[in-house]
């Protein structure tokens, strides 16, 4: 690979910041997820870029109870190009009040500059309860921002809960600058779902 073309693809992974569940080697991060399920704090270092481990606090809502995941995240596939980058991981947690209370599943994403296509799977296991949670994203950004700019999407996720066993699906807006993203979005339902990130 030449070096317009190296310099073209470093631009482009700098310039977006998706809420990665892994950093880069020795890099970590910390980030808040909040609905109408539960809310959580979750803390992650990668010692390669293949994976990381973390632990994450949870206020459940849905339970009724707190407690603690150790959690594993591990890059099961990743593609780069000079224009677009895909990534593929493997997530599971243990449950700090027992091995019987634990998650695991997949999630991934496809996205360009302009472009952003995620999903995500995951199985939980609550005391005598198993549900899933599943959710497909596309977003669009409105305009492409340099590196250090201030970057915004606009997009539209639609997640599942089986607990409930109906799908939800709402409006999103996501900024990031640096290493600071924040992302919400509402429905009626289901209330507000927000994720807030900052990279170590």
């Amino acid at each position: 690979m030449g070096i317009k073309n190296t310099l073209i693809l470093l631009a482009f992974l700098c310039g977006i910041i998706e809420a990665r569940p892994i950093s880069y080697s020795g890099g970590s991060t910390i980030m808040s997820n909040s609905d109408n399920m539960r809310d959580t704090v979750y803390y992650h270092y990668s010692p390669t870029y293949k994976y990381s481990l973390g632990l994450e606090a949870v206020k459940d809502d849905y339970f009724n109870t707190d407690y603690s995941y150790l959690r594993f995240t591990y890059l099961i596939d990743r593609k780069n190009t000079s224009y677009s980058q895909r990534n593929l991981y493997f997530q599971s947690g243990l449950n700090s009040k027992g091995f019987n209370n634990n998650f695991y599943g997949i999630h991934g994403d496809w996205e360009t500059r302009r472009w952003f296509i995620g999903f995500g799977y995951k199985k939980i296991s609550h005391d005598s309860i198993d549900y899933e949670d599943k959710f497909i994203q596309f977003g669009l950004a409105p305009y492409l921002g340099e590196y250090g700019d201030f970057h915004t999407w606009i997009m539209v996720k639609s997640k599942k809960n089986s607990l409930s066993e109906n799908w939800s699906t709402f409006p999103v807006l996501k900024f990031f600058k640096g290493n600071f993203l924040i992302e919400f979005g509402y429905n009626d339902e289901t209330e507000w779902d927000s994720h807030i990130m900052y990279r170590l």
